[in-house]
């Protein structure tokens, strides 16, 4: 887009939006390293659906909040560190008030059981939309490219379409 005297204010829109939409990922991901699972809780819309692959997810934000902090499952009881890496950030903003997001992810997990450190790679597939408070995750999907000593297999994670040349 050529920024004209016409366009200006929809240009800075544009930029200020992709910028705070970029900020509800990172914020993402520094909560769940913090284990801050109310802060968390917060960049989600209250109707969001959360699929991290098979049957692990949420729909709705109450079932979310029991994922997190479940007393056996949730992210404290099941790790005792975590580190979140974010990016390749693409936005397409679809209207003034909706937004598809695909950012890469490497995750790093410590046990809380006697086992090897995890890593996950993927990519989370979002949709974000404009709120009273801002942008908020309505949708995400994450998908799988590898894990090494993950506690979930590969095949129960959602893969990464590939195209197939051979």
């Amino acid at each position: 887009m050529k920024v004209t005297q016409d366009n200006v204010l929809g240009a800075v829109q544009i930029l200020v939006d992709k910028d705070e939409i970029a900020q509800v990922l990172y914020d993402y991901a520094n909560f769940i390293d913090l284990n801050e699972t109310d802060s968390l809780l917060e960049l989600f819309t209250p109707d969001c659906f959360i699929s991290y692959g098979g049957d692990h997810g949420a729909d709705g934000i109450d079932a979310y909040r029991e994922t997190l902090q479940s007393e056996k499952f949730g992210v404290g009881a099941f790790f005792a560190g975590t580190s979140h890496h974010v990016s390749n950030v693409v936005i397409d903003l679809v209207d003034p008030d909706t937004a598809h997001v695909r950012s890469a992810l490497y995750a790093w997990h410590k046990y809380n059981r006697d086992r090897a450190d995890g890593v996950l790679m993927g990519q989370y597939h979002d949709i974000l939309v404009r709120t009273d408070a801002g942008w908020r995750i309505k949708r995400r999907e994450l998908k799988g490219a590898g894990t090494q000593t993950y506690h979930a297999k590969f095949d129960a994670l959602n893969p990464i379409p590939r195209t197939n040349t051979v």
